[in-house]
């Protein structure tokens, strides 16, 4: 397996910090004839306007030290590379809105990190199943592709009709991808801070 597309499986697995998010996911089973070529699945998969943004991030971080660079020597250059960022950042958005599959779908609550993925599903998969998964995150408009494997799928409560809770690792994602979704637990994380504490000023303004 190539670096770039190392999962969880490998020998340095690590753990990662995980978030509850609400994000659009689209899950479907992968058949089993095609579960030997998930590394050549994966990178077409990279390659459409679904993941747009997140090749687009991609960039962005290799461009990151060569953009501080020009800040210190050409103020004036860096402010224009920058508009031109946002614009191109406005039409892949507007990509991706249009032809993501997700785009009917609901935001689901998730349990997200760069490791793995916990949400409730209506559909029951045996344990050790591969699962293609596809996230757009928010606000960005991030189209994340990864393969998983089913770790535990429980009934949510006596009655399976009420779904059940999926609990999933990845074990095919690209590693750009997987810095996306580092970024994006720690910005939800600085999110949720932020609102805590903003709560917490406003219960002492009332008690006041």
């Amino acid at each position: 397996m190539s670096e770039q597309l190392k999962g969880p499986r490998a020998a340095d697995r690590r753990e990662y910090f995980r978030v509850n998010d609400s994000i659009r996911v689209g899950i479907r089973a992968v058949p089993e004839d095609q579960v030997e070529r998930l590394e050549e699945l994966l990178e077409q998969a990279g390659a459409t306007g679904f993941t747009v943004m997140a090749a687009m991030a991609g960039i962005n971080a290799e461009l990151a030290i060569s953009m501080r660079r020009i800040e210190q020597s050409d103020p004036d250059v860096a402010t224009y590379l920058k508009a031109l960022d946002r614009k191109i950042d406005i039409l892949g958005r507007a990509l991706t809105a249009q032809v993501s599959e997700l785009s009917d779908e609901q935001p689901h609550p998730v349990n997200l990190s760069a490791g793995g993925l916990g949400l409730r599903s209506e559909e029951h998969y045996a344990p050790g199943q591969t699962l293609e998964v596809r996230m757009l995150l928010f606000p960005s408009l991030t189209g994340v592709v990864a393969y998983a494997e089913v770790v535990e799928c429980e009934p949510v409560a006596a009655d399976a009709a009420q779904g059940f809770n999926l609990r999933l690792v990845f074990t095919h994602l690209r590693e750009q991808d997987r810095d996306i979704l580092i970024r994006h637990a720690l910005r939800c994380q600085s999110n949720a801070l932020r609102q805590r504490d903003r709560k917490a000023i406003d219960d002492d303004e009332v008690n006041i």
